[in-house]
């Protein structure tokens, strides 16, 4: 198969254990794993105590499977889906186990434990976790060696981005096999330099929750308003350009510029709420310029914001037609 070979040639010639993916837990998050996987072309088994879960899992992978025709994401592979209550057997030839169950740090810790003694020596021992980190999970540095955070967004079917989190031991050996693993299967890995609470699609969320929050409990919006702004206005550029990016665009002379104009005035807010860290000095600046300037250059910037002008037209159109859609259902 293709896959494998992108796999083998990901990691650098390393020999994985194989091609078999076990996901521990079949809620939501495992059967949109189980589905991704499968349809990349690897042999999965999706793991749950519960009878009545694993009943439902063929319906609710099927839901799944639908949902990555609908976005354009198929790549055609036929992976067998195994749906059992234990998984002992399958981990001990896995090049991959996420689990998948509860947010219970005693229960993580027992799955790790057993996943420990049992796994192969080159599998990757990965938690979907989105608020335990794995130092929490396996405090022992001699334990993190090949265990990390694979933070999905929900639904991890359609929205495949995946946070790969280190902990303090985790080798970068384990980090690379993780990224090929997962970018086989369709993903694009963020690797954090290191484990943080939150990683960062959280403190990102967080951080626009919190002053949503605010801005509601101060009487300054109502809640609507706060989803309309998000949604008809921020939400189509982040889209299409993350924050940086999209300063760049709305400002002539790029990141820079942008932190010279606009650093002072979200200074004074971030200040104003008692934040600390609100300053945005030179050197981080120039850093973040530096990022940039590898994948744009200024006199590019022009061309790109015209491109974002055109993309968020098309945006909002079908925005609009899937509310349109919504209304009518």
């Amino acid at each position: 198969m293709r896959h494998v070979n992108e796999i083998k040639e990901k990691v650098d010639g390393a020999m994985l254990p194989g091609l078999n993916v076990v996901i521990l837990g079949a809620g939501s998050i495992g059967l949109s794993f189980a589905a991704s996987f499968a349809d990349a072309g690897f042999d999965v088994t999706l793991a749950d105590p519960d009878a009545a879960r694993r009943d439902a899992a063929s319906t609710g992978i099927a839901t799944q499977v639908d949902a990555i025709a609908l976005a354009g994401l198929r790549r055609g592979g036929a992976g067998q889906i195994d749906v059992l209550p234990d998984a002992t057997a399958q981990v001990r030839s896995a090049a991959l186990v996420i689990e998948a169950g509860p947010e219970d740090l005693a229960v993580k810790q027992a799955i790790f434990a057993r996943l420990l003694s049992d796994a192969p020596a080159d599998a990757v021992l990965a938690t979907a976790s989105s608020a335990i980190v794995m130092s929490r999970i396996l405090p022992d540095a001699a334990d993190q060696a090949r265990c990390l955070v694979a933070h999905p967004v929900n639904p991890p079917a359609v929205l495949r981005m995946i946070e790969i989190v280190p902990a303090p031991a985790t080798l970068v050996a384990t980090q690379t096999r993780a990224s090929a693993l997962f970018e086989t299967a369709g993903f694009t890995p963020v690797v954090l330099n290191h484990e943080i609470d939150g990683f960062v699609l959280n403190r990102l969320q967080g951080a626009v929750l919190r002053e949503a929050y605010r801005l509601v409990g101060e009487g300054v919006v109502d809640a609507a308003a706060v989803d309309a702004v998000m949604r008809l206005g921020l939400g189509p550029r982040w889209a299409l350009s993350g924050p940086f990016e999209t300063a760049e665009l709305n400002t002539p002379g790029g990141i820079r510029a942008h932190a010279a104009r606009m650093g002072p005035a979200y200074r004074a807010m971030g200040e104003a709420r008692g934040e600390t860290g609100c300053l945005w000095p030179d050197d981080l600046v120039a850093r973040i310029d530096a990022e940039r300037r590898r994948v744009i250059a200024v006199e590019d910037l022009p061309a790109r914001a015209a491109w974002r002008a055109q993309a968020v037209a098309r945006l909002v159109a079908l925005r609009d037609e899937l509310a349109r859609d919504a209304d009518d259902s």
